[in-house]
């Protein structure tokens, strides 16, 4: 029944097999199928050597990896326990009267593929924490049912850090659910090869998540230029519109590392190249740009139009999504579009060649990585199919490949601290450079709310780089005074989160110029710091100056973040884990280990209640006032500050000075 082989810890009864072994430092691997158990490593880098033992009775087998011991019994249920002896998690009873237990594998008729369950015993007094990004209220997950798919503003990392000491990972790209109910954990994916899931154990969050950095891999370095002012809008329609916007921020001294053309600058969807009727000599723009200072970002969509110059080549050669029923539509935004298939090597290389030809080698060097979800007319996933297999089954991997072409693409051409933003992420994209934004939200102070908690648990699942449309994407009109505010409240939050970028479509809506190519896309209104009246201005600008200010320490928060994986913005609980009351704060966070953060979430409000974690005297850097930790107090927010705190003396230039 039980036997050892390389390391590794097996289980074989009547057709289903069971594989635990060490993967990485303190972390376990878990594999089960009643076929053949394949090597598929979606997220996980190659297995690091540890010292591991195991031992076996008849009764029970147990493996020891550092931290972290799992025991099976006879009757196949797995428990983890840490080095302390503490039972962290283990799978439900398989019991006569159920007959059910931990992990369910049913067989799809006609197909060698399983419809797999697998069934946690639940801690009612647990918090869960990951998982990616969801537009809801939660930062604690406990009690939340999760979609694992993604959708435009919907991420689904499937990592989720525990408040007992132990992080999770469902190592398993098919759509399917997460339940972390009180009664049952369960997790769930109705189309898969076998069941795949890895587990570590730690004694405080930054354990748990710098090992599963190490398994899954951490962001290269940020080039310099990341961590400045990005400045965007739907859309800069030409080449002269957008440089003299680049121009009018040197003229004001205002500080900007990045520019971003958004999309519709092609000529058709799938040609992956300028309109030169509005974009008639790149190089050029570029050089002008780079003179300034400014890098120049390029939107990139993965649709290919039945009209574009690429579709017939791409559709013969396989480089597509396919359907398996009904219309090759995947997807309809003026024009009938199907999906570049990113699992495809061969279609990847292809991609690159376009992108480097007619971007890459005018000097573009960073790239949006846009409808990364692959955004679908409908989500029916049973209808889609990839090189490497149906959607349903492997379709949560996508944006991580489509990321992943970029990457190896700028790699192969000798980039460094490569960098591209991308709408969705999967586990292991950071490695590729993701840095992720929210996607296209809704402009209000409850949406600004829910990101607050989004980017938190963005961070927690792995993804250092993360950030929002600053005020929203849909809607507000920089004339209404309610909306100005937003844009304040939102600003202020976005000079400390790990990427400072303006965006939005803003209304009124400005008609198209043209009927063809770049022509057909309308445009949102201005959306420039100099958009919002004169007020705002003068706080923009200072935010801006702030940041610049920062840009030594948040250095070191990106060296952090490459190193060990190390998020910058993360919840209080991660630098704070022995303060009970700091695991249920979700509306503050720590920008760094030095910095504490609490954005101001609510129309008209002018003060907030701010909880200081215990253990750190904590200084506020408007008033210059010490209060000790572990209280909650009220802390005055007039519309030119955020509450901003500093921890235990530490020397942050935030105001005034230009000192590093």
């Amino acid at each position: 029944m039980f036997r050892e082989e390389n390391g590794r810890l097996i289980r074989e009864y009547d057709h289903e097999r069971v594989w635990i072994e060490p993967w990485g430092e303190h972390s376990l691997r878990v594999r089960a199928s009643y076929a053949e158990i394949t090597d598929e490593q979606w997220a996980l880098l190659p297995a690091v050597q540890t010292l591991s033992h195991i031992s076996i009775t008849p009764e029970r087998a147990t493996i020891v990896n550092g931290n972290i011991r799992a025991e099976m019994t006879d009757k196949g249920q797995i428990f983890f326990y840490n080095q302390h002896g503490k039972l962290l998690l283990n799978e439900t009873e398989d019991t006569y009267q159920l007959k059910y237990g931990g992990r369910e594998l049913s067989a799809i008729p006609g197909s060698s593929d399983f419809s797999v369950k697998l069934r946690l015993e639940a801690d009612p007094l647990e918090k869960l924490y990951g998982m990616g990004q969801y537009q809801h209220s939660f930062l604690n997950l406990k009690g939340c049912s999760l979609e694992l798919t993604h959708r435009n503003s919907q991420i689904s990392i499937p990592f989720v850090l525990s408040s007992a000491g132990y992080g999770f990972l469902w190592h398993n790209p098919a759509i399917g659910q997460a339940h972390f109910s009180l009664n049952v954990t369960e997790w769930t994916a109705p189309s898969t090869k076998q069941l795949d899931y890895w587990i570590t154990a730690g004694d405080s969050p930054a354990e748990i998540e710098e090992a599963y950095a190490k398994a899954t891999g951490t962001v290269p370095m940020m080039p310099d230029y990341g961590m400045g002012f990005w400045q965007c809008k739907l859309r800069y329609r030409t080449q002269e519109e957008l440089l003299e916007v680049a121009r009018e921020h040197k003229r004001r001294g205002l500080p900007i590392d990045v520019i971003v053309i958004d999309f519709f600058h092609w000529t058709n969807q799938g040609d992956w190249r300028f309109d030169p009727e509005y974009w008639p000599d790149p190089e050029a723009m570029v050089q002008e740009l780079q003179a300034l200072g400014i890098e120049l970002m390029v939107s990139v969509w993965p649709t290919v139009q039945t009209e574009s110059e690429n579709y017939k080549e791409m559709l013969e050669k396989g480089y597509l999504l396919r359907s398996d029923r009904g219309v090759r539509t995947q997807f309809q935004f003026l024009g009938q579009n199907a999906i570049f298939d990113a699992t495809n090597p061969e279609a990847r290389k292809f991609l690159w060649g376009l992108i480097k030809q007619n971007y890459y080698d005018k000097g573009i060097k960073v790239f949006w990585l846009d409808e990364a979800e692959p955004e679908l007319t409908v989500y029916d996933h049973d209808i889609y199919r990839y090189h490497i297999g149906s959607s349903k089954q492997i379709g949560n991997i996508y944006p991580m490949k489509y990321s992943q072409t970029f990457y190896d693409g700028m790699a192969a051409e000798g980039q460094e601290n490569i960098i591209n933003l991308v709408r969705t992420a999967w586990a292991g994209s950071q490695r590729y450079g993701a840095l992720v934004w929210s996607g296209d939200i809704h402009s209000s102070f409850k949406v600004l709310s829910i990101q607050v908690r989004a980017g938190l648990n963005m961070a927690v699942a792995g993804i250092p780089w993360w950030t929002t449309d600053i005020g929203g994407f849909h809607g507000g009109n920089p004339a209404d005074a309610s909306f100005r505010e937003l844009m304040i409240r939102w600003f202020q939050y976005g000079a400390f989160s790990p990427v400072f970028r303006l965006h939005g479509d803003r209304s009124p809506f400005v008609q198209p110029t043209g009927t063809r190519g770049g022509g057909v896309c309308g445009s949102g209104s201005d959306n420039e710091v100099w958009s919002y009246g004169d007020e705002a201005y003068v706080i923009f600008k200072e935010f801006m100056q702030m940041r610049e200010r920062l840009k030594p320490y948040i250095r070191g928060l990106m060296e952090a973040a490459h190193e060990k994986g190390t998020p910058p913005m993360r919840p209080l609980f991660y630098d704070f884990p022995q303060d009970p009351a700091a695991w249920d704060i979700e509306d503050q966070y720590m920008f760094g280990p030095d910095l504490l953060v609490a954005p101001v979430l609510a129309e008209g409000e002018r003060a907030r209640k701010v909880y200081l974690p215990s253990g750190s005297e904590w200084t506020h850097v408007y008033t210059g006032t010490a209060y000790a930790g572990g209280q909650a107090i009220m802390i005055d927010a007039p519309l030119t500050q955020i509450p901003l705190f500093v921890r235990d003396g530490a020397v942050l230039p935030v105001l005034g000075g230009t000192e590093e």
